[in-house]
């Protein structure tokens, strides 16, 4: 039914949208993802230039900037009915501002659990609840398999070079590493810290995984890596497998089985 319809996104705020919304701008990558897998073609009007999945969409779609450089103005042309936006991922002074003129729904994502609320609200927010409950049951029922069948690991994850940042306990790459049965190593720490690659050698880490983003990470940092932890396994990963928290977690399942299974 169409119509004006009132909803409370993840951060408690209280929204009033028209119902369902024809004009959806999305400022966060893995949101972009889960809405097209939602089949909203048509209503997603604008995206961020960091929003390359789908291709399709990169190249067609009106690009408002980056994630925390928003080009207000070209927002404001498209006059959405709703803005889906992220706490960490977007400027929280740019939001406000939109905020006044626009309906601005905001995740908040530390877990996979936080992740399939998201996915549940997302699809109540665009009339598309039933292929959304889909989604989540998918990934929900996929990461439990996992889990049940990991051998345990000790892992270390870095993000980042010069200075070597890792990915701490309070971060969403942290909870994947948990549900997927293994354990981060640095999990004591808080968010993303700075660490001496020789003092990962105290943590007793199984696998250091090299992330492919935000930090290019490539085959020539893992001897790099080897050199101060002799004996120690390093790998590249795939970083959206990590870290993106939309429908891409249903790709991420065969791909993580795959790793589990190389270090069973």
């Amino acid at each position: 039914m169409m119509g004006r319809r009132n909803f409370i996104d993840m951060l408690g705020r209280e929204i009033t949208i028209q119902y369902p919304p024809k004009s959806i701008v999305s400022i966060v990558p893995s949101q972009t993802e889960l809405l097209y897998d939602l089949n909203l073609e048509n209503e997603v009007t604008g995206i961020t230039k960091f929003c390359i999945h789908p291709e399709s969409w990169f190249r067609n779609k009106t690009l408002v900037g980056g994630t925390k450089q928003l080009h207000l103005d070209k927002i404001r042309s498209l006059n959405p009915d709703i803005i889906i936006a992220n706490k960490e991922e977007n400027e929280k002074e740019q939001i406000k501002e939109l905020a006044n003129e626009f309906p601005v729904w905001i995740s908040n994502i530390q877990s996979v659990a936080d992740a399939l609320q998201m996915v549940r609200a997302v699809g109540v927010l665009t009339d598309k609840e039933e292929r959304a409950n889909s989604i989540a049951t998918d990934i929900a029922t996929g990461f439990e398999a996992l889990q049940k069948a990991a051998q345990p690991k000790r892992v270390a994850y870095l993000i980042w070079r010069n200075p070597w940042m890792c990915a701490g306990g309070d971060t969403f790459i942290n909870n994947i590493i948990d549900t997927i049965g293994w354990t981060n190593v640095l999990a004591n720490k808080n968010r993303y810290p700075e660490i001496d690659i020789s003092e990962l050698n105290t943590y007793d880490p199984d696998i250091v995984l090299l992330s492919s983003e935000p930090y290019p990470f490539k085959d020539k940092h893992i001897a790099e890596i080897k050199g101060a932890l002799p004996g120690v396994e390093v790998i590249l990963v795939d970083g959206e497998m990590f870290s993106w928290y939309g429908s891409r977690l249903l790709k991420a399942l065969p791909y993580f089985s795959e790793l589990l299974n190389s270090y069973m």
